[in-house]
């Protein structure tokens, strides 16, 4: 059986949007690829909006998980990379990722700011770790 342990440690900030540590004993390893906002047939989701192209971003994230018997919960860390980010994004890319995570029980997390992806419309990629039974 996997057990999944996410710390705030006493002494750094505990923030609710991520866990500073995640510990996962037993279980399987699940890679998930960058996913981008293209819906089934390619087509870019959400041109121009961050917000929006991180919504289709978790739901391609969702999907992919569940191809590997994985949800949100099993998720111990992730990577956003936000093409030209600034700080005032926070909020949209949090409001399109909070539904998914369980609440109290983030992963580890890191958002970087890059000038580019591999499309011109792409504004967000998402990578992720899971680990499973």
């Amino acid at each position: 059986m996997t057990e999944i342990t996410r710390i705030q440690p006493d002494g750094l900030f505990a923030s609710p949007a991520y866990s500073h540590v995640v510990t996962a004993r037993g279980g399987c390893t699940v890679y998930i690829s960058g996913q981008v906002a293209a819906g089934p047939d390619g087509t870019v989701v959400g041109v121009g909006d961050v917000g929006a192209q991180t919504a289709q971003v978790m739901r391609n994230l969702e999907i992919a998980l569940g191809a590997a018997g994985a949800t949100f919960a099993d998720v111990v860390k992730i990577v956003t990379y936000v093409v030209g980010y600034q700080p005032e994004q926070r909020a949209a890319i949090a409001a399109a990722r909070a539904p998914y995570f369980p609440a109290g029980e983030p992963p580890a997390s890191t958002l970087v700011g890059v000038s580019a992806l591999a499309a011109p419309n792409w504004l967000v990629e998402i990578e992720a770790v899971a680990v499973i039974d």
